[in-house]
Formats: structure tokens, sequence, C-alpha cells
């Protein structure tokens, strides 16, 4: 029955998922319509892309039952976090000036808007060239945690054929439809990942095992007082950063900041807050709650650590199994749970590989050969977006060492260089091209000397698990060092008139 239901969902969101890029390929006949749909979406579409491209499988199968399992419900401010941060904040300072201002400088990519901004086609390269080398490779993590949830409803089946089935869907829409498929596709994604959750939530705090939540604090609290600690107890500490990194990190994400840029009307951007927000919420408070009842669902070894199959990764999908797998009602929601995974990881795929593959065609390529025709560089964006579909999926199903090592200092490294740069490009016109630069070269430099220094103190293993440090001390570098080195190098400040064409509202 389990399977049978599962195969009919997955061929209706397939389905779905191809008549839109089917429809979608027939709006898209220009770079801007394939990149930035026109810059012509409402709010519904801005924010639900937004949300979905925040959220992947690995917040819902990775974080969450990590997190849930050593912080328990302290780990919900994670979610808090990402909602009034990542969205509610994000919206509020970053939209209206980066679309404003991109139209205005009539830059489609961030690689485009810093080399605009800053006057430097350098950066064009040197942006685009982080995107590549950092993003493609993260794009391979957006396949964890599928695996487990689908072999354990298909009796065994190999992981790899959940991985084809999120690559090839992807690679279907994405490539006939560009970002109009992306963002319709999102929605419908969007709606899928809030009804699922609702499901999940609604039936795991009335599980047997939880009692409802006054039950559930208390019996986390008889396990371990310390998991209903909001404040994350002794684990602290790994909690703020976990939130800094994963809220403010967003804002210098290159598929995030996109969606500001595509958005119509700035009249448009006052919704797209509330409602990017709302279904942040949603989505990261509910993923994470489930998350923290893990302990009551799992049994734990002699080291404390959860006895499943796949260690952190298999908490929500034993959970789920357990809870799901019995009654036509928990059959149809653990199906529809299925598909959400599926949606969360092919949304947050799409942005990813969107924002590479124009990265390198606009401004790389069309770098190289400035007379490259719309036409060309339409199929070579649709070219790109499937290598880049199949290098992740090879990374992700080889599990190479260099790439799985390389993607635990992506975020990072891509926040890292960007964040800093970008927020004062918006804001300030007294920052310099020698301020922008050392913004944009912090991502590297910060984690490479904090990577280098404590693999000669503790080891590579060990200074790995560390990553989200350094990634957050990259991140308040670029922020701090901008405005710095602005000042020592004043008297290099741009033009007046530069500066009255980039701030000028567009029309």
């Amino acid at each position: 029955m389990v399977q049978m239901v599962a195969v009919i969902a997955i061929v209706a969101f397939t389905l779905v998922c191809v008549i839109v890029g089917v429809w979608a390929s027939k709006q898209v006949n220009s770079v801007d319509g394939f990149v930035l749909a026109g810059r012509s979406l409402g709010p519904w579409l801005s924010s639900f892309a937004y949300g979905t491209t925040y959220f992947s499988a690995v917040i819902f199968i990775g974080y969450a039952g990590m997190f849930g399992w050593l912080i328990g419900m302290g780990s919900i401010l994670i979610g808090i976090g990402n909602a009034v941060i990542g969205c509610l904040i994000a919206w509020l300072v970053l939209a209206k000036p980066t679309r404003r201002m991109t139209r205005k400088l009539e830059a489609r990519t961030m690689p485009e808007f810093f080399a605009t901004r800053y006057l430097d086609t350098r950066m064009k390269v040197y942006v685009a060239l982080i995107i590549f080398i950092f993003l493609v490779p993260y794009a391979a993590g957006v396949y964890k945690g599928l695996g487990m949830l689908f072999s354990a409803i298909f009796d065994g089946a190999p992981e790899i054929l959940c991985m084809v089935i999120v690559a090839v869907l992807t690679g279907i829409y994405l490539v006939l439809g560009g970002y109009v498929a992306t963002a319709w596709n999102d929605f419908i994604q969007g709606i899928i990942m809030f009804v699922g959750i609702a499901a999940m939530v609604i039936i795991m705090v009335n599980r047997p095992e939880v009692g409802g939540l006054g039950e559930m604090v208390d019996r986390l609290r008889a396990i371990d007082p310390g998991l209903v600690d909001m404040s994350g107890g002794a684990m602290g500490s790994v909690l703020l950063i976990t939130i800094l990194l994963t809220s403010f990190g967003v804002w210098g994400m290159p598929q995030m900041v996109h969606k500001y840029y595509a958005i119509k009307d700035e009249s448009n951007i006052k919704l797209a807050t509330i409602v990017s927000t709302i279904f942040a919420a949603f989505i990261g408070c509910g993923a994470y709650l489930i998350g923290s009842m893990g302990h009551l669902f799992i049994e734990a070894g002699p080291d404390g650590m959860p006895l499943v199959e796949g260690g952190f990764d298999g908490i929500v999908p034993a959970m789920l199994m357990r809870a799901l797998s019995d009654g036509i009602v928990g059959i149809i929601v653990l199906c529809i749970v299925m598909v959400l995974l599926l949606s969360a990881s092919m949304s947050t795929l799409a942005g990813l590989v969107l924002s590479s593959s124009s990265a390198v065609t606009i401004d790389l390529v069309r770098h190289l050969r400035p007379s490259i025709s719309q036409k060309t560089q339409v199929i070579t964006l649709r070219s790109l977006c499937i290598a880049f579909i199949v290098l992740s999926f090879v990374f992700a199903s080889l599990n190479i060492s260099f790439i799985v090592n390389l993607m635990s200092f992506s975020w990072g490294v891509v926040a890292g260089s960007f964040l800093g740069p970008f927020i004062w490009g918006l804001y300030n016109k007294s920052v310099t091209k020698a301020g922008a630069w050392a913004g944009l070269l912090s991502g590297p430099v910060v984690v490479g000397l904090m990577l280098g220094i404590n693999i000669a103190a503790v080891g590579f293993e060990a200074a790995k698990g560390m990553a989200p440090i350094f990634g957050v001390t990259a991140m308040g570098v670029s922020v701090a060092v901008v405005p710095i080195v602005s000042i020592i190098t004043k008297r290099f400040k741009y033009e007046e008139k530069h500066l009255e064409h980039v701030f000028a509202k567009a029309e």
C-alpha cells in the first residue's frame, strides 16, 4: 500500500513539473526571461521562490535530526532566527535597494552587480569563479538525506534512484523554462511543503510517544533537562553560531539575493516580506520541532548517540516510518512528506544551478566573447544548467572526499565573500574599490587561514567541524573590513557622477 501510494504521488508530481516546464518554455526567449523571468514576478511567486530555495531536505533530515537530538527544543530558535533575520529583516533591508540598483545598473547577476557598482570588470570574473567553485559542490549536499526515507518506503531501493529523480526533474523544468518555470514550481512545491509540515506536526505531536506538547516537554525534561532549555544549555554557543550562519548568511548568497532582482514592483515587496516570513517560520520551526522529538522515538546508545542507521541523518526518517506507515491517512501523509523532501531539494538545487550557470554564461563567457548573441547565450545557459546538475549529481553519488570537504566550507566562503561589499554597496556612497575588494577577499582568506591554523593545531577532521565558526567569522570580517579599508583609501573614492547614477531611483 505504501509503495503504491508513493508511486502515484511521484508520477503526479512529475507530471506537474513537466507541464509547468513546457508551459514556461514558451515564455522564455531572452537571457532576461530565462534568468529573471523578465523581472515581472509578483509577491506570492517571489516569496515562495525565496522560501523554498532557503529550505532544502538537509533542514528536514540532517539539521532537524542532529540539532533536535543534541539541543532539543532550543533548536526551534534556529527556525525563528531564519524567519526573523533571514527573511523578515533581510527583505526589509535588502529587497527595495537591490531591486532599484540592479535595474538601474542593468545587472542580472551578482557578478554583474559588483562589476557595474564598483566599476571593475575583474570583480565579475572573480565573483563568477567563487560562485562556480563553491556553489556547484554545495549543490551536491542538496541530495543529502532524501535517500534514507526513499529507501525505507521502497524497501531497500538504492538511494541513488531518488537522487536521479531529483536531478532529472529539476533539469527538465529548469532547462525548459528557466526562472519562470522555477518560480511557478517553487510556488507549487511551497504549498506541498506547507501542507506536509502541518500534517507531520499534527500527527507527530499527538502520537502516544509524545502525548501532546505539554506532555512532550515533561517527557524530554525527564530524559535530560537540557532538552527543554531554550538557550541551548551547554550547546548554546553552537546554537548561536548556527543561527548566525544560516540567518545572516543568506543575505550574501547569490541564489537568495537573485529573488529581489526579479520582483515586479516595489509595491509587491511588503506582501512578499510578510508571506516569506510566515512561510519560513512555519517550515523552519515545524522541522526543528519534529527533530526535537527524536529522543521520544529513538533509543540512545551508551555514548549518547542515536541507535539508528545513518546516525543523525537517520533520526527523522526512522521517526516518520514508525509514526506514519500504518493506516491510510498516515501513508498518505508519509508520501506527502516524501514529495515535500523532493520539492525542498529540487527548489534549492534549481536556485543554485541557475545562479551558477548564469554567472558562468553572463559573466565569464560573455566577458570572453562580448559579441555573443542572445540566442546563443540562452542555449549556453540551458547547456550549463544540465552540466551543473550532472556535476552535482556525480559529486553526491561518488561521495568524492575533496568535494565533500569543500562543501563543508562553501556557505561560509560565499557568504563571507559577498556579504560586506553587497550590503555596503547598496547603502553607502563612500565605499571604495579597495574596500569592496577587501570584503570580496574575506571569504576565502579568512576561512583558509582559520582552516590552516586549526589543522596544524587539532588536525583536519576536527578543523572541518569548525566550518560554521569559520563562516561566521568570515562574514563578520567582510562587513567590518569594507568601511575600514574605504576610510583608509577615501581619496580614491568614486566620482560623484557615477554615484548619482548608481543611487538614482530606477524608472
